[in-house]
């Protein structure tokens, strides 16, 4: 601490959130008094994501936010060899955050960027960051409606702007210090030394008071929240810059939402002085803001803003990407291993099909070797001969119920060709042969002549009537003469 009389800002975590740091005042040895609220978003949100984000807020009125300041880091791709890609199953890896080079604190009523650069350091210079405050930030009362049509002098162009700049007290050092370096309108030859206004030491801000009375700027409290944000920032994301501090997931978690409201933290030419609050918890008032305490009576009326509503998402940051990206990878490594394994079941459903079957046909041959050998047995056991089928004759439709029952049996043994049945006769031209049961139940056996007439035929493929080959005459008519020859049937 330099001196007691000088005002400090001190900064001191909350034992009850985390994520927000009170800043105490303290000026001419006065009790610590609480100024502001240093809020930073909850790490769990999908929008606090592979950023960094910090607000600057009333500490009596937690709705009211002063700036804000949002940092995205760039991403680098590495390169890798063709091994350690095939090691990695072809993913590619992860992009690598690299801290920017310049950051944006936005302040608000009235709106105002001021954009913060870091400038490297050369061979006879030390690194240094520096920013611009416009001389005069506030509209002039005026009654006249062309100058009430006017933009704020803060994002005119023709405003002279103060340059100021933070460099470290040391290399070995995080203090750091903000010097007022001169006018934008100022030449060379007119260039002051650099002045010191404030310090930053040990967490704690400290303005030097005696030097501030040279410093040209109407918004003293802008420049206030200026230094409180940018000391915290610089601090935080260029001295302690690691994965934690940007909120980057590791790759083994899900991908983060793909809520990006702000491309980058650089200033955007030609943006409306409206700037919402990128911060979550900012309440933004839905009347229409007056313009330095101008009455709303005497300030014109404006066209209706045209919103264009864009259907599109917003594009994701390479990071986001990436995880979206292997993400995709992986599942389709897993829909493919689904594949090849319903593939590989599939394959082995069709040979345990095909096994079954071989299995059975198989089976149906050993039952047909058995059946056959049976039947040889049953052949050679009763002395009948194995008869040959020949050709194949495709038969009639079968006789007559009362007449098949007529018929014998003539089978010897199961499976044995059945011996033709001779057609019966028009006029009966003798007794029937008789049949003598076996005494064996396996049918009747033909006895006398009968059965040596019937031999001749059972090898032909036709049946043939017994008797006379010509057709009785008929007496129904009464016509004589000579009998007609009938014809032979070549199923009967």
């Amino acid at each position: 601490m330099l001196d007691e009389n000088l005002p400090t800002f001190y900064i001191k975590p909350s034992s009850d959130n985390p994520s927000s740091s009170t800043i105490f005042l303290s000026e001419n040895g006065s009790e610590l008094q609480p100024e502001y609220t240093l809020r930073r978003p909850e790490p769990n949100l999908p929008a606090s994501k592979n950023c960094y984000a910090v607000g600057l807020y009333d500490s009596y009125n937690p709705e009211v936010l002063f700036a804000e300041v949002l940092v995205r880091p760039e991403w680098q791709q590495p390169t890798l060899s063709a091994a350690e890609v095939r090691a990695q199953n072809g993913v590619p890896p992860p992009p690598v955050p690299i801290v920017p080079n310049a950051f944006t604190v936005q302040l608000y009523n009235p709106d105002q960027q001021v954009a913060v650069k870091q400038i490297a350091s050369t061979w006879n210079s030390s690194a240094y960051w520096e920013f611009e405050m416009p001389q005069s930030t506030f509209r002039v009362p005026s009654a006249s409606s062309l100058d009430r049509s006017r933009n704020d002098p803060a994002v005119s162009d023709i405003t002279p702007k103060i340059a100021f700049k933070w460099k470290r007290d040391g290399k070995l050092t995080k203090d750091i210090s903000c010097f007022l370096a001169g006018k934008s309108t100022d030449g060379r030859k007119n260039k002051e030394p650099d002045i010191v206004v404030a310090m930053f030491k040990g967490g704690n801000l400290t303005i030097y008071q005696p030097n501030m009375h040279r410093v040209d700027v109407e918004d003293v409290k802008g420049l206030e929240v200026i230094l409180l944000l940018g000391a915290t920032v610089i601090k935080d994301i260029f001295f302690n810059a690691n994965r934690e501090m940007f909120n980057i997931s590791s790759p083994n978690v899900g991908p983060p939402a793909t809520n990006t409201r702000r491309k980058n933290s650089a200033v955007i030419p030609g943006k409306p002085n409206s700037t919402p609050p990128l911060m979550s918890g900012a309440v933004m008032n839905s009347q229409p803001q007056r313009h330095n305490n101008i009455p709303a009576s005497q300030i014109p009326p404006q066209p209706p803003r045209q919103q264009q509503q864009n259907s599109w998402p917003p594009p994701a940051d390479p990071r986001t990407q990436w995880e979206i990206d292997a993400e995709t990878e992986r599942l389709k490594r897993i829909v493919q291993e689904e594949e090849k394994a319903r593939e590989r079941a599939d394959r082995e459903e069709q040979k345990r099909i095909k096994r079954m079957l071989e299995q059975e046909e198989r089976e149906a041959r050993r039952r047909d070797a058995e059946v056959t050998k049976e039947t040889e047995r049953l052949r050679k056991q009763y002395g009948v001969m194995a008869v040959d089928p020949g050709p194949r004759v495709q038969f009639a439709p079968s006789m007559p119920i009362r007449l098949q029952q007529s018929l014998p049996q003539y089978q010897s043994a199961p499976h044995s060709r059945p011996v033709p049945v001779p057609r019966p006769q028009s006029t009966p031209s003798g007794p029937p042969p008789a049949l003598v049961n076996n005494g064996n139940g396996s049918g009747c056996v033909l006895l006398g002549a009968a059965a040596s007439a019937l031999r001749p035929h059972i090898n032909s493929p036709y049946l043939q009537a017994h008797g006379k080959s010509t057709a009785s005459s008929s007496g129904f008519f009464g016509l004589g003469g000579k009998k007609m020859q009938k014809k032979r049937s070549v199923f009967f």
